[in-house]
């Protein structure tokens, strides 16, 4: 029975901690003995297996009064600790410095470390320390996973030469969800309200959209990341008097419901991994108008004019043109959402779980 170690900050509600979550359910459930090893716990988390061991390897009291650098230093001794205690066949990291520290404590321990990049590299990967961490530790691991050819091409060659595309695993409410008998006159967006999302261009777009077509409303759901972002957007409906046909509607654990029935589903971001709503709208036969962010996310999913549209960023025109376009054309609309609801074929939790199963298998 291979024991598999995950290693990430917490399972917090989040992209990655969703996947790991998923697929640690997964593998324990198909006889593996799996640890998630975290650094902290969060107030909002997903629930783990039973059969599923959860270790704490962050800070001890004493050592949270450290300064910076002797904390880094401790989390790194905490993880090789525990992972020469527990001598897992493989070692799972999720994002960046997750990452560091799993390929720093098992430096010399042959213990197989596959690290995963879950955002943008070249906004988040081009610090002094990455140049020197990413040639000095990614080229130890044992296998690295991308979410985008994009991301992947960052990396040097050799790194790229040992590294799988693994596409995110759709949550399973989203599969199967029935096509709506009548769509409601409603653009629809879900996300947390953080700037690289950019909702402020979306609510830009629609208030161009909203003058040929006042009968259409735009609903927002998500929480608030706490960046600033919420008041901003409010303060935009409020100066341009959209509050009565824009509405913020807050975080929500049914949008599979909320979402279904919509004219259509508008992703705004200027940058992202690959971003799950967007392969959840999708999954619900949504049509959909999604920008063409870096490094590659929407485009990995979408072929433009296929299954959905794709659209330059931080353009609230071309936004606006392309909700305009399948608001227009429902045909059009129809069409690329049963395009778009394919996308259950090959990114469904069994089918993205066994491609991460068998990149374990290969390199242990």
């Amino acid at each position: 029975m291979r024991k598999v170690v995950f290693h990430l900050n917490c399972l917090e509600q989040g992209g990655a901690e969703r996947v790991v979550t998923t697929l640690a359910n997964y593998l324990v459930n198909d006889g593996y003995e799996v640890i998630i090893a975290t650094e902290w716990t969060a107030d909002n988390e997903f629930v783990i297996d039973e059969k599923i061991r959860r270790i704490h390897v962050g800070l001890s009291s004493r050592q949270e009064k450290k300064n910076r650098m002797s904390k880094f230093i401790c989390r790194v001794k905490n993880l090789r600790t525990f992972l020469k205690a527990e001598k897992p066949d493989v070692v799972i990291a999720f994002a960046k410095k997750a990452n560091y520290r799993a390929l720093m404590a098992a430096y010399f321990t042959k213990i197989p470390v596959i690290v995963s990049v879950r955002t943008n590299p070249y906004l988040h990967y081009v610090g002094r320390k990455d140049k020197f961490l990413i040639p000095l530790l990614y080229s130890r691991a044992a296998g690295n996973v991308f979410q985008t050819e994009g991301a992947r091409a960052f990396f040097p060659k050799r790194i790229q030469e040992r590294s799988r595309i693994i596409l995110n695993p759709i949550n399973d409410k989203y599969i199967g969800v029935s096509e709506p008998v009548q769509r409601r006159k409603a653009v629809v967006q879900s996300g947390r309200l953080v700037d690289f999302k950019n909702q402020l261009m979306l609510i830009d777009a629609f208030v161009i959209v909203h003058e040929k077509h006042p009968d259409y409303k735009l609903e927002i759901y998500g929480g608030d990341s706490g960046d600033g972002t919420k008041k901003l957007l409010e303060e935009s409906l409020e100066r341009q008097h959209a509050s009565d046909y824009i509405f913020l509607m807050g975080a929500s654990d049914a949008l599979e419901t909320h979402l279904n029935d919509a004219a259509l589903f508008a992703f705004s971001s200027d940058w992202e991994g690959l971003p799950n709503a967007l392969m959840e709208a999708m999954a619900l036969g949504l049509p959909i108008v999604a920008t063409d962010c870096p490094c590659g996310g929407p485009k990995t999913l979408i072929q433009d004019g296929v299954n959905g549209l794709l659209v330059p960023i931080k353009d609230a025109q071309a936004m606006a043109d392309g909700i305009l376009k399948l608001i227009e054309n429902r045909e059009l609309a129809e069409r690329l959402g049963k395009k778009a609801r394919g996308i259950r074929n090959i990114a469904n939790t069994r089918a993205i779980c066994d491609q991460w199963k068998e990149y374990i298998e290969e390199l242990c």
